[in-house]
């Protein structure tokens, strides 16, 4: 066996899906300057162009709360919990996180959570939406075309709850 052809074998066992990329999400959460800041509750995930969700990505909610007070707030995060939210058990285990800083956030996805290779081909969109008690709602769309192969690198700029948002897939 050559060289090329094992360490070919050796990556595609090292993931168990042959998946050997990245898949990375960053939000930045923005300063702002209100007389009462909250931390906001954020979720991402993937949907298809009829609005199913395909894969959630990340919640962020207060998980430190006592008896599990911060999940009775996730409705707040409107179009994620109609989608998707209410029917799942939290915490998502890849997924629950608690709330952010303000400060840019940059996540690796792992497999386990969302794995392109398992991905048709298609036109998707990551979605983000943000709820701050007290604040303001934002939700931002990503779209983005997936081969099965090629690299994905989307971005977008949010203007009150939300600053920019990147999502990238390397193969």
């Amino acid at each position: 066996m050559n060289k090329k052809t094992l360490l070919a074998l050796l990556t595609m066992l090292a993931s168990p899906t042959g998946f050997a990329g990245e898949v990375k999400l960053t939000i930045e959460i923005p300063r702002l300057e209100v007389a009462e800041y909250h931390r906001p509750y954020v979720a991402s995930w993937i949907q298809a162009p009829d609005g199913t969700v395909v894969k959630n990505l990340s919640v962020w909610y207060d998980t430190d709360m006592k008896d599990a007070e911060g999940e009775k707030w996730l409705k707040d995060i409107r179009q994620w919990w109609r989608k998707s939210g209410r029917s799942l058990k939290m915490p998502v285990d890849g997924v629950s996180g608690p709330t952010k800083p303000v400060g840019t956030h940059t996540s690796t996805v792992p497999v386990k959570v969302f794995d392109p290779a398992a991905l048709p081909a298609g036109d998707y969109e990551v979605v983000v939406e943000a709820s701050r008690e007290v604040g303001g709602r934002e939700m931002l769309r990503l779209p983005f075309k997936w081969d099965g192969h090629a690299a994905v690198d989307t971005a977008t700029q949010g203007k009150t709850e939300l600053g920019k948002i990147k999502f990238t897939i390397t193969p």
